[in-house]
């Protein structure tokens, strides 16, 4: 399945980025990279990312979530992964990464948690 992503401005600077599909090597993690970039380019700061449609991940992939994290921060930003199940939440938590990143059950508790 392709990697479809839905983009949402929840207010100015604050968007929910829904992905659906398989994060891979390829296309897909370009994809999300480019996403990120054009919203940091447009002023977002704060993204949520929906995992809840997506059905794997590989360490490119993961990879890929690294480098929107740093691009967000150095951009003064957050980022928090919301709903990442089965996979995906197993390929972060052998990674370790899980420690890294913030994981919440579903969206809305991953923009509370923004405080913005």
């Amino acid at each position: 399945m392709a990697l479809a992503i839905e983009q949402q401005e929840l207010k100015p600077g604050v968007f929910l980025l829904r992905l659906s599909g398989r994060i891979m090597l390829g296309s897909e993690s370009a994809q999300v990279e480019a996403a990120v970039d054009q919203l940091i380019a447009g002023g977002g700061r704060h993204i949520v990312f929906d995992l809840s449609g997506t059905t794997h991940i590989d360490s490119t992939g993961i990879g890929c979530f690294i480098s929107c994290l740093n691009k967000i921060r150095r951009a003064g930003g957050s980022l928090r992964l919301a709903a990442a199940g089965g996979q995906v939440r197993e390929a972060f938590r052998i990674t370790r990464l899980d420690t890294i990143f913030s994981f919440f059950d579903d969206t809305k508790a991953a923009l509370q948690d923004m405080n913005i």
